[in-house]
């Protein structure tokens, strides 16, 4: 009997070493920064590939050197880094000055986000604002935190661009980037100039976006692996993954929300945004693109998505 519960002793010890070396993996293989391989130049790259028809607007920004860099610095002493482009002269008689505050995705940065400033900048002569998010681009960080403590950063950037631009904003997102503009879209201290929110392929919360990863890359259960994980996270970078929650930010949005998602997408499953649509109680509207993977809506429909966001923006 005594040899029994010594086995036993030593079989769950074992499997608790386990089960904490498999989570600081997967904290490690899910947050880390140095994984990421995607630089600015390949941004650019991906940009003129995917977008062809951007090539031209792009290479005249370059040329000019008219897009500028800022830097800000947060309470905690890290730098972030963000772009700015004012809008072009030419759309000052035909159109009133708005801003677009663009925000990338997951292992992405800034330029990534230059195929939808085209669209705001090029065919609709907004300003726009483009920030690197916390551990991406040229901002300070070493692991990503998955929009919600973004969705901070993404206010104070806010205000930054308020300050520079002093135009009502918009504030559009892809993948991450349109989790951390829900979480954002549920803050009581939202500048009074943000009047829209678009987001396109976001997930309802970190926890249902690492579940639905484990499940089809490792091919392994939530429990208990996830819980063990989402609090080693909490311990590690002071957030967990059932608060880093859009649907709940949501909930709390009073300004208009345009939800864009891929019928096709399988990186942020298209059920999400269902329910994420359905929480919002204020004004809105869903538009479930035909045939679409994740974050290539505008691909695909670069007119009607133009024309949609523009419609939107104007009610």
């Amino acid at each position: 009997m005594k040899k029994i519960f010594i086995y036993g002793s030593i079989c769950l010890c074992l499997l608790v070493a386990l089960l904490i070396g498999a989570s600081f993996y997967m904290v490690d293989y899910a947050l880390a920064r140095r994984h990421t391989k995607w630089t600015e130049n390949n941004a650019w790259e991906r940009v003129e590939n995917y977008y062809p028809w951007t090539m031209e607007w792009m290479d005249s920004i370059r040329a000019d050197g008219v897009l500028q860099d800022t830097f800000i610095q947060t309470e905690d002493g890290r730098r972030l880094h963000g772009y700015y482009l004012p809008r072009h002269p030419k759309h000052d008689s035909v159109s009133v000055a708005r801003t677009a505050m663009l925000i990338h995705g997951y292992r992405n940065c800034a330029i990534d986000m230059m195929h939808l400033g085209y669209m705001y900048h090029h065919s609709m002569g907004y300003n726009i604002f483009l920030p690197d998010l916390h551990a991406h681009g040229q901002s300070d960080g070493e692991s990503i935190q998955m929009g919600w403590k973004d969705r901070l950063d993404a206010l104070r950037w806010c205000e930054v661009a308020e300050s520079v631009f002093h135009t009502p904003m918009v504030v559009h997102g892809i993948s991450m980037g349109a989790a951390t503009t829900m979480m954002l879209s549920g803050e009581e201290n939202l500048p009074l100039t943000i009047t829209h929110f678009v987001e396109d392929c976001g997930y309802t919360c970190a926890w249902d976006e690492f579940k639905g990863e484990l499940s089809s890359q490792f091919s392994l259960p939530a429990f208990p692996l996830l819980h063990v994980t989402s609090l080693l996270c909490d311990a590690m970078y002071g957030w967990n993954f059932t608060e880093a929650s859009a649907l709940e930010q949501v909930k709390k949005c009073t300004n208009p929300m345009l939800f864009i998602h891929g019928d096709a997408d399988d990186f942020v499953p298209t059920w999400m945004v269902h329910p994420l649509y359905e929480a919002h109680r204020g004004e809105k509207q869903l538009w479930i693109t035909e045939g679409v993977e994740h974050a290539f809506s505008y691909r695909y429909y670069p007119e009607e998505y133009t024309e949609r966001v523009r419609q939107f923006l104007i009610r």
